[in-house]
């Protein structure tokens, strides 16, 4: 129930306020930045932070653990006890400015030094004005994209230690701290440091800029990848890439030519150049450990740069010890396995050039019981999965490849994954299906479309990542997109997020009610089966529904209940209903079945009854709707306010009122 009423709060904040937006972050564990830093001021006090503490607990639990031989003799010490000068960026931030420590995150190493190529995202997660001079209380803070939303995050200066010296990520000079600080908040947000053990870069990418991911497998490299690369970087999307192993005995191993397997290195740049009359395409990738540089063709001390022109070797910076190297298009291609590429939203960038790129985002959840379909292996249960729309209009103004059709993008995210682990939670297996409809408006598609038709696209694959992502070009059309866990009956949470090159209309599956044939129809009859039976399960209920009304084609798994008797509600009420009335082996028995359906009808009855323009909407003051004035209930309850917002739509209302009220009392008579 918190987290239903979370999502109903997120929402209207980001709706009436922009809460959540990057101009407008919300205050991680309600850490106000300022508020705190003015009162560390006031007193004369250096900040530590309670909810990120220096100790054992924000380590690790296992390999970082209170236990663990590689925590032994860590000390957590300020800036100010490792130097005399400390600084939090000097000249401006760079590349060089990240080596990678103790710590297995190379991975959000080789991000976070692709975020130094952009100086407008760089002060966005990076709020300028922090030093270890003015107004300095051991206090700094940091924003980060988190699963749909911007959050402000706070931390103190305290940094694990070993021999004076930083533990994890530190700049090559040792004296500026912004980098150790960024990863620390980073840490923060994924419950402690051993939680970034390994990842991918995107994930890193992500969390920095709110954009969208995809990959390339280079064993598949399609014929204009460089170009697509190029251009990625001039609008500033960052990218990463990284070799396969086979085994885990291969993770970190080196090649012949210096590349290390297993680990994540940033891309910075994609130029060409003239060599010996012709164009060559070259590659500029980092190594976050600022050291260990290919050592192949076009590498700093490669021949191949002799009969290069001095002002593009200059140009180039081809000679520079600093863990970055050049390295031919050709050469990346056969050496790497896959590059990740982060589109960024047009938010994010000051260049107009991306402002093409539309988008929207939902947030969703499977509930054990109720919207855990799985896949569509699972007949039985596939069509309960939450569904999400789309309506492509228009096509693309320049197609890449020369046909016709519109471009999507397309991301499942399931929230939380880094923070699960130390209690030995695994990720889903999640992915998605798209599924054409036409004919159809407000309505939420069953087994005669899910069940009956090939779906026009899918995620490539089911695999247990923080995200699934995958590029489609489609043709105008209403599509129904419908993300699941491989195996049904996997409960979490996600977001989906949709890109389009042209405006795309979307909603998520909140559908128009159809009230109730069954009910008005039928009421006598059900009453009559109430004085009969006492206690039933949810099959009997299922065979008396198809009794009373042949018109509904009967579906197995329990959300489709309320379709067939009449009711069109949306997977949020569904999982309510779920949480209400059903037992702990998810069965309702027939007084919980009976009772929801009367609850259902008198909702929906009360909403059509506000909504007197028949808007879909009501408008309610929050000091004059109390429940006595529309349900006529006992005095007891007279003082209990619908908490809904001055403008509801109608599966809100459902939902928060089934959220309030679990069990109503008995009515007037």
């Amino acid at each position: 129930m918190a987290n239903t009423a979370g999502v109903l709060a997120r929402r209207k904040a980001r709706e009436e306020d922009g809460i959540g937006s990057h101009t407008n972050a919300v205050p991680f564990h309600q850490q106000d930045f300022e508020l705190l830093r003015r009162k560390c001021l006031q007193t004369g006090s250096l900040f530590c932070d309670p909810t990120f503490p220096a100790g054992w607990d924000s380590l690790g639990y296992n390999q970082l653990g209170r236990y663990s031989s590689k925590t032994i003799g860590v000390e957590w010490k300020r800036p100010s006890e490792l130097c005399s000068n400390p600084q939090f960026i000097v000249d401006g931030a760079t590349r060089t400015d990240i080596s990678q420590g103790a710590l297995g995150d190379c991975w959000l190493l080789a991000a976070i030094a692709s975020l130094t190529l952009d100086p407008q995202i760089l002060k966005r997660v990076v709020p300028p004005g922090q030093s270890f001079t003015s107004q300095y209380a051991g206090i700094f803070h940091f924003q980060l994209w988190q699963y749909g939303e911007w959050v402000d995050v706070v931390v103190d200066d305290r940094l694990p230690t070993r021999d004076g010296k930083l533990l994890f990520v530190h700049s090559a000079e040792g004296g500026e701290f912004w980098s150790a600080l960024l990863e620390k908040a980073y840490a923060k947000v994924n419950s402690s440091y051993e939680a970034l053990t390994g990842g991918s870069t995107i994930e890193g990418f992500e969390d920095f800029t709110g954009g969208i991911s995809e990959s390339y497998d280079l064993k598949e490299a399609p014929p204009f990848l460089f170009n697509i690369m190029r251009k990625a970087l001039r609008l500033g999307s960052l990218l990463g890439c990284s070799i396969d192993i086979g085994s885990s005995s291969e993770m970190e191993a080196m090649t012949r030519q210096k590349l290390v397997k297993g680990h994540a290195y940033s891309i910075t740049a994609a130029e060409q150049v003239h060599h010996l009359g012709s164009l060559v395409d070259l590659v500029r990738i980092r190594n976050p450990w600022g050291q260990v540089e290919w050592t192949g063709a076009w590498s700093d001390d490669s021949k191949d740069w002799d009969r290069v022109e001095p002002e593009e070797k200059k140009k180039l910076d081809y000679s520079a010890d600093d863990g970055e190297f050049w390295m031919s298009y050709s050469d990346f291609v056969s050496q790497f396995s896959c590059l990740e590429i982060c589109n960024l939203v047009p938010d994010m960038l000051s260049s107009d050039e991306v402002g093409h790129w539309n988008y929207a985002e939902f947030e969703g959840a499977w509930r054990v019981g109720s919207t855990a379909g799985g896949c569509r292996n699972s007949p039985a249960t596939f069509c309960s999965n939450p569904q999400f729309f789309i309506r492509l209009e228009d096509v693309d103004d320049e197609p890449h490849d020369g046909e016709d059709g519109c471009t999507v993008l397309v991301g499942l995210m399931q929230k939380g994954a880094r923070r699960e682990r130390r209690f030995g939670r695994d990720l889903n297996t999640i992915g998605f299906a798209i599924y054409e409809y036409k004919g159809r408006t407000n309505v939420r598609l069953g087994p005669d479309v899910l069940l009956q038709k090939t779906a026009v696209a899918r995620s490539q694959t089911f695999i247990n990542l923080r995200e699934v992502s995958e590029r489609f070009k489609l043709p105008p059309g209403e599509y129904a997109i419908i993300p699941s866990t491989f195996e049904p009956h996997r409960q979490g949470s996600f977001i989906l997020r949709v890109f389009t090159e042209k405006e795309a209309h979307s909603r998520s599956d909140l559908y128009w009610d159809s009230v109730s044939s069954l009910l008005n129809a039928s009421f006598p009859s059900l009453i009559y089966i109430l004085s009969v039976f006492v206690i039933c399960l949810l099959q009997t209920c299922r065979n008396i529904i198809s009794l009373l009304d042949v018109s509904f084609n009967m579906v197995l798994d329990s959300p489709c209940v309320c379709v067939s008797a009449g009711f069109q509600v949306n997977s949020s009420v569904i999982q309510e209903i779920v949480a209400q009335f059903a037992d702990t082996s998810f069965a309702v028995d027939f007084d919980g079945f009976f009772g929801c359906l009367i609850r259902l009808e008198l909702l929906f009855k009360i909403f059509r009854t506000l909504d007197k323009k028949n808007q879909g909407k009501i408008e309610l003051d929050l000091q004059q709707v109390k429940l006595k004035t529309v349900l006529n209930w006992s005095d007891e309850w007279s003082s209990w306010y619908i908490p809904l917002v001055p403008s509801v739509h109608l599966y809100d209302f459902v939902q928060i009122s089934l959220l309030l009220f679990p069990k109503y009392p008995d009515p007037k008579p």
